[in-house]
């Protein structure tokens, strides 16, 4: 079974958000790295400072299989970017919890993160779209 750690939120879309007060660091679930396989190109189209919507893309994740687009799991502002996967989309793949993250949000509402999914209803909608 993929791995689904405790202590993260999620969305439907298989982003994760770890939340630190009002900074969220975002990046992509072990189910999704599963799903698209090995990760040739991550294109983060926003800078320092750009307001993003719940739900708007923010870039889209390449793989030997197909083109998927990464959405933000909350509003907020970026306040800092993984510049690394510009020359290693590989991180992704190897610590997609870690070194594999893509943007760091800063929310009004801390409350936001509350409104993810926990691992066990993350773990349900995985096992529901596996099926």
């Amino acid at each position: 079974m993929t791995d689904i750690p405790a202590g993260l939120k999620y969305t439907k879309d298989h982003e994760w958000a770890k939340a630190d007060g009002r900074k969220v660091r975002v990046g992509i679930t072990a189910f999704a790295v599963e799903q698209l396989g090995d990760i040739t190109l991550v294109n983060l189209d926003v800078k320092v400072g750009d307001e993003l919507a719940a739900g708007k893309a923010f870039g889209t994740i390449e793989s030997v299989k197909t083109l998927s687009d990464l959405f933000a799991p909350m509003a907020g502002k970026v306040v800092e970017i993984n510049g690394e996967l510009d020359g290693k989309p590989e991180l992704v793949n190897e610590d997609c919890y870690g070194k594999g993250w893509m943007v760091v949000l800063e929310v009004a509402d801390e409350k936001a993160v509350d409104a993810l999914l926990d691992e066990g209803a993350y773990d349900a909608h995985v096992k529901a779209s596996a099926h």
